[in-house]
């Protein structure tokens, strides 16, 4: 079992990093490997539509976003980790994940996904919403804990004194280490659920 943790702050110790440290300490104890992956302070621009990604198998710009992709496709699960800005994700995470999604839709399906954020004080519940419907879109189920995954504080220090913040962390990590050793379980007695041909439907105008 191994798990890409996405760090969406520019701060490589914050208050996210904190909240995801916690993750990865409870991962180690469940024997889940983990790799962290800092995206927070990189220059990463926007999708533009392009749709060369359905003919490469990777997006068209040759960044972090390609790595983060290969990283992706041998993991089990994924955590997506980000402050909270003006009640919103970081904006370069939002980015990150446009292009993360839309090009490796292909290898996303069944793999675990959990949100987490970090705020000094509100917008957190918002910046959780926005996060949770890249997996849900993606046929991706979603681990949870026993309260909105989520931490408060300025700064890492203020986190360590979240007690319930950091437990939230932590029982979320075993339940998602449950979670993705269940499917594993699944898929070798069961198989996968059935898929079908996606259907698009667009309306004309006057409906």
């Amino acid at each position: 079992m191994k798990v890409l943790l996405i760090n969406g702050s520019p701060h490589a110790g914050g208050c996210t990093a904190r909240a995801l440290e916690e993750m990865v300490r409870t991962f180690h104890e469940e024997g889940v490997e983990t790799e962290v992956l800092h995206i927070g302070n990189k220059a990463v621009r926007g999708c533009v539509a392009c749709n060369r990604c359905n003919e490469l198998g990777h997006c068209v710009y040759g960044d972090i976003v390609v790595e983060a992709g290969e990283k992706l496709a041998e993991a089990d699960g994924l955590v997506i980790g980000s402050p909270v800005y003006y009640g919103s994700a970081n904006g370069t995470l939002i980015a990150f994940l446009d292009r993360l999604f839309y090009s490796n839709q292909k290898s996303l399906r069944m793999k675990v996904g959990a949100a987490v954020v970090s705020a000094r004080r509100g917008g957190n519940t918002a910046t959780f919403d926005e996060l949770n419907k890249y997996f849900t879109i993606s046929q991706m189920p979603v681990a949870s804990s026993q309260y909105w995954n989520q931490v408060h504080g300025f700064t890492a220090a203020d986190v360590e004194k979240d007690l319930e913040g950091l437990q939230t962390m932590r029982v979320l990590a075993r339940n998602m280490s449950f979670l993705m050793k269940s499917i594993a379980l699944g898929k070798e007695q069961l198989g996968l659920p059935e898929t079908e041909a996606r259907e698009s439907t667009s309306f004309p105008d006057g409906l």
